[in-house]
């Protein structure tokens, strides 16, 4: 029998409190590992920052997808999306299924924003076929995040399958739900809060969030919970919440 699934989303903010004061990875990890969900997308993942490295004596060795990571999920993948003269960062995802393959694609629309697809495919016991989880950041102008979509649009009417099993998540940044109306349409996504509790979640900023930026999008699967995580334990990390929601393959 196919397992359920719990799922959670987080952009990381780089892995530096909400005003950037604080390196806050170990503290975020311990929060994830606690939460043990089976699939993590992240955004703002910093893969590396020769800086902060230099800066914070207890910065991770490891890249910070592998660090966090750590025991709990065996297999990850990260997408470098903006490179600067001493760093990048991207998008990434964990999981605790084997990840067969995965590909980045540069969804940038503009030189002033580098967004990145993380596109992965996860061996689900029970699935009968490739899990497709794909990590997603867009862009924070309307025009731009409209082009975005019909990329990602594109890019699944020609790789996924219509009756593989299929998740999307992310940083959308689309606080007015124009660009995702056209992702649901076209390809019969559902967004989990919209399924349990009538809208999307509001995301952002974690500590007081009025703004539906971040969302879970899925295809052959029941929604049974959908979660904002923004307490107090949260909102002295990252500016965004954190979103889960469990799943029963349909």
């Amino acid at each position: 029998m196919p397992p359920n699934l719990y799922v959670a989303s987080y952009n990381t903010h780089k892995g530096m409190s909400f005003f950037g004061g604080r390196m806050i990875l170990h503290e975020m990890r311990d929060r994830l590992h606690a939460l043990r969900p089976d699939i993590v997308f992240l955004q703002e993942v910093q893969g590396h920052h020769a800086r902060r490295h230099k800066r914070f004596a207890n910065w991770p060795s490891a890249p910070a997808e592998e660090f966090l990571a750590g025991q709990m999920w065996s297999d990850f993948a990260y997408g470098k999306n903006a490179v600067y003269e001493h760093g990048h960062h991207g998008n990434a995802v964990l999981s605790r299924f084997p990840i067969l393959k995965w590909e980045n694609e540069d969804i940038s629309d503009h030189a002033f924003e580098q967004r990145g697809l993380l596109h992965c495919q996860l061996d689900v016991p029970g699935l009968g076929q490739p899990l497709h989880a794909i990590c997603i950041h867009l862009a924070l102008t309307e025009g731009s995040r409209l082009r975005q979509i019909a990329q990602i649009i594109q890019r699944i009417r020609a790789t996924v399958p219509d009756d593989a099993p299929l998740i999307i998540a992310g940083d959308f940044n689309d606080w007015r739900g124009s660009a995702c109306a056209h992702l649901e349409s076209a390809l019969a996504l559902r967004e989990v809060f919209g399924q349990i509790h009538g809208r999307p979640a509001r995301s952002f900023p974690a500590a007081l969030p009025l703004f539906a930026l971040d969302r879970i999008y899925v295809r052959g699967f029941k929604v049974n919970t959908a979660t904002v995580l923004h307490g107090s334990a949260w909102r002295r990390l990252s500016d965004h919440a954190v979103l889960t929601t469990h799943l029963s393959p349909s």
